[in-house]
């Protein structure tokens, strides 16, 4: 009973705090917004090709050659590829270098000759694996006259005809979170991690407050205080985190998938985590120390652990560094469970989670029995 009255009294007592309520739901809130809308053009993956043209020039006299190359230029024009042979004075490199021209292939009985634009690299690119395709069927169609020119003529007139030859299939196709997605999940974890501040100060409150003579001279247990004033700082904090996600995705639109218990779950550990540091810091330091301890843990933490920019790129010391962070494998748990229903990255993080939470309680438990009198 002494637990629940403690708990409660560390919840209403959360809760009066104007400023710690306003920051800890106002700032993710409009963090998501900013960041979400001002940096949605980085993770859109459209990319505009526009208008690709082909200039070429012929210079084969192989009778079989110039028939497949017809038709394949032929099924380039139905495709929305401008094809167009170089006329007398023209030069075909000029033309691309001016822009003028996607690329330009020079084709002979030895072969394709081709120069692509950097300027339009995309659209050069599909250019020269049309080509590649196209090359590597006529060699085809070469080997088969040699055996059977009946096949061989089949291939050549196929050429560029069959568009149903490769099918291509993703998994959970468009399945992938955009920027306010991103930061939905980005946000929510880091004032997760936030809760440190209001743990530490639970007990360090006591001693500003000129509470804690008193309730270390209350008929409860320095066991009873400490549970209590967890649980009621785990409760007070996950009501935080769970309010920021109802918003992003209600009123934001972010995408949370289906598996919104093992969503839930993750947010409940990652807030367990922060609690118990939080604890343990204030017990392992005094004074300003703790302020200045959770300020660069919690700063650091969300810097490499990608509340701000995706880190999942990164390489060398950033990369080894974000591992370090519950928000990296918070939120690769969390993005693997939304985007591709995939519960590994979940499970890991809720393990982390609970593993570092269970070494912060119990050396808080270690320091607390060790001193006398009062806590702080």
């Amino acid at each position: 009973m002494n637990i629940w009255s403690i708990a409660v009294k560390e919840i209403k007592s959360s809760l009066r705090e104007k400023r710690t309520f306003m920051f800890m739901l106002a700032l993710p809130i409009i963090l998501m917004l900013i960041l979400g809308s001002a940096l949605s053009n980085a993770f859109d993956d459209t990319r505009t090709v526009g208008d690709m043209r082909l200039l070429y020039k012929s210079n084969g006299t192989n009778e079989q050659m110039s028939i497949a190359w017809n038709s394949f230029i032929k099924a380039l024009g139905d495709k929305g590829v401008e094809v167009a042979q170089v006329s007398s004075g023209m030069n075909g490199q000029e033309e691309v270098r001016s822009d003028r021209y996607t690329g330009y292939a020079v084709v002979s009985d030895a072969g394709i000759e081709f120069y692509g634009s950097s300027k339009n690299a995309i659209g050069s690119n599909i250019l020269a694996g049309m080509l590649t395709v196209f090359a590597d069927r006529y060699s085809l169609a070469s080997a088969a006259y040699q055996i059977d020119p009946e096949s061989a003529s089949a291939i050549v007139k196929g050429t560029g005809q069959r568009d149903d030859f490769i099918h291509e299939t993703t998994l959970n196709p468009n399945k992938k979170p955009g920027a306010i997605d991103y930061y939905a999940i980005a946000m929510t974890t880091m004032i997760g991690l936030y809760s440190m501040f209001s743990a530490s100060y639970s007990f360090t409150g006591e001693r500003t407050n000129k509470t804690s003579t008193r309730l270390m001279a209350a008929p409860v247990s320095k066991g009873a205080i400490f549970t209590g004033k967890m649980i009621g700082s785990t409760f007070v904090n996950l009501f935080f985190v769970l309010v920021v996600f109802l918003v992003s995705k209600f009123v934001f639109q972010a995408d949370w998938g289906n598996h919104y218990g093992m969503v839930i779950l993750v947010l409940l550990t990652e807030v367990l985590l922060a609690v118990s540091l939080g604890l343990g810091i204030s017990f392992l330091f005094k004074g300003e120390g703790v302020r200045a301890i959770n300020n660069i843990v919690t700063q650091v933490a969300s810097f490499v652990g990608g509340a701000y920019f995706p880190v999942d790129q990164s390489t060398g010391i950033f990369s080894l560094l974000s591992k370090f962070s519950p928000l990296h494998w918070s939120n690769t748990g969390l993005m693997q469970i939304i985007y591709t229903d995939n519960p590994r990255g979940a499970w890991f993080a809720i393990a982390m989670n609970l593993s570092i939470a269970t070494a912060f309680i119990i050396i808080s438990i270690i320091t607390m029995r060790r001193r006398e009198g009062a806590f702080v």
